[in-house]
């Protein structure tokens, strides 16, 4: 396959994974908005959602104070931020069309008309009702997307690529998500452990659709600790950090046997997923949580990088 084909494969799903990662964002941000809280409080929860998408600094660049208008706006169809919505959806498209022949019509024909239907979205719509009806159409649309690939397209290189892009995004993600809190602080008057803490973890669990399967795993009253070893440990969890990084050895390795070699990112892969495999949840929260996952965000953008170096260019 040529490294252009590969590189348009691997960045469609990056693009479609990461808008329902900035839509699953904004509704961790619209439920935290949602509880009133105390007014010894510099928390703001639509600066957080910029923090966990990454977009803080450029956001700030624009002048606007971080609003639920502003930040949706920005988020989900500002054409000036690179990792917007409509953008992501926009690359998203431009990279399945340069690559169609390799794409079966029904993944085609998802993306497509994903970025059709879009323009019927109103980018003042901030009410409740509007920012719920776009963040469950976008999710949908990923499902949509990732279905038709899983279901249609035969397993050979082209869709290793692709999948590849998927679990790499889906891992920045989950770690951006899980992050989120950290940056939404307890007002002072607020003990930890109390009913806000347990709202904000909650929320963190629903943006990734895992507030029942912590239940089935842990049946317990949520926990921050089991919350993260949910999120980062558990393999049986599909969003997890260890289950996106045994998908991705899996994938990095069909594509070392279809190609008669290894490399840099096969190794790296395995050791950042034997890391996971072996570590524990006390020892991540006694090292600090938000470091953990800012260590864990550079590795894995390392791994983009390594598969660029091999596969890509």
């Amino acid at each position: 396959m040529l490294s252009r084909t590969a590189d348009n494969l691997f960045w469609m799903s990056r693009y479609v994974e990461r808008a329902e990662s900035i839509a699953r964002i904004l509704h961790a941000a619209s439920r935290m908005a949602a509880v009133p809280i105390a007014e010894d409080t510099d928390s703001n929860e639509w600066q957080s959602a910029l923090a966990a998408a990454a977009c803080d600094q450029a956001f700030a660049a624009t002048g606007q104070e971080a609003t639920a208008e502003n930040v949706f706006e920005y988020l989900a169809f500002s054409e000036d931020n690179p990792s917007s919505v409509r953008n992501c959806l926009r690359m998203a498209r431009t990279n399945a069309r340069a690559v169609r022949t390799a794409l079966t019509t029904d993944t085609w024909e998802a993306i497509n008309s994903a970025w059709l239907e879009l323009h019927r979205y109103r980018t003042d719509d901030v009410s409740p009702s509007g920012l719920n009806r776009f963040i469950a159409w976008v999710k949908e649309t990923s499902l949509r997307v990732d279905g038709a690939a899983y279901r249609t397209m035969l397993r050979h290189d082209a869709y290793w690529f692709s999948r590849l892009g998927v679990y790499l995004e889906r891992a920045d993600n989950t770690a951006r998500i899980l992050d989120v809190k950290y940056h939404v602080l307890l007002p002072p008057s607020v003990h930890v452990g109390g009913g806000l803490d347990f709202f904000q973890w909650s929320t963190i669990l629903r943006s990734v659709s895992a507030l029942t399967a912590y239940h089935w795993v842990y049946r317990d009253k949520l926990q921050p600790w089991l919350i993260a070893d949910l999120l980062i440990l558990r393999e049986e969890m599909p969003r997890s950090l260890a289950s996106c990084y045994a998908n991705l050895t899996m994938f990095l390795d069909e594509l070392a046997r279809d190609y008669g070699r290894q490399g840099e990112s096969q190794r790296h892969a395995r050791r950042i997923c034997a890391q996971l495999r072996n570590a524990r949840t006390d020892d991540i929260f006694q090292g600090g949580l938000h470091e953990f996952l800012t260590e864990f965000i550079t590795e894995n953008n390392r791994l983009g990088a390594l598969i660029a170096d091999q596969y890509l260019i």
